[in-house]
């Protein structure tokens, strides 16, 4: 298992990723993102982005970070924000900003709760519109980047991180297609 840089590739799969989980994202950028692959099947197993804001110091904003049900309790949201941090201080950055209805989460990383008035200007319109958007409450996260510290449980169960349970799989029988005499498009007979 490991966390790549999100590429062109990955966008139509961010895209489901996002609605699935029910996330919000108006434009999806690739290139903000970092995804979760396992290496041994190429399955991708979770993401999360960071934005940006320009201006000085730069405000960096952890967001939309979601893990595939069969890949969670192993580690892969924990790696995929070290990953948004490490990017973040590589951006400038040197405190980085959650805003959450789930608080819980990234406070086991040492992210601590901020009143809103403290919040850097990019942050305050974000905060309101997340608000809006959500039925509970969202609060604002921070922390400084050099103070993460990974869970070494979390470290080690990324090691060995697997797909929990079976997924479904489909047989093409399932379509109705007889696999050992169907052809294909691109058949040429030989």
């Amino acid at each position: 298992m490991y966390v790549r840089d999100g590429k062109p590739r990955d966008e139509t799969w961010l895209r489901e990723g996002i609605e699935t989980m029910g996330l919000a994202a108006a434009t999806i950028q690739p290139a903000e993102y970092v995804i979760a692959v396992d290496e041994s099947s190429n399955d991708r197993a979770g993401f999360g982005r960071l934005r940006v804001s320009s201006g000085e110091p730069p405000v960096g904003e952890i967001t939309s970070v979601g893990v595939r049900e069969p890949w969670r309790g192993q580690g892969v949201g924990a790696h995929i924000i070290e990953r948004l941090l490490t990017k973040s201080g590589d951006a400038g950055v040197t405190t980085a900003y959650m805003l959450t209805d789930e608080p819980g989460y990234p406070a086991q990383f040492g992210f601590e709760q901020r009143a809103v008035e403290s919040l850097p200007e990019p942050l305050v319109d974000r905060q309101a519109e997340k608000q809006a958007a959500s039925d509970g409450d969202v609060v604002a996260l921070a922390i400084d980047i050099d103070d993460f510290e990974m869970p070494t449980d979390r470290r080690e169960a990324f090691k060995s991180a697997s797909p929990a349970g079976d997924e479904p799989t489909v047989e093409s029988e399932e379509f109705g297609i007889d696999a050992e005499g169907a052809t294909y498009k691109y058949d040429t007979g030989r």
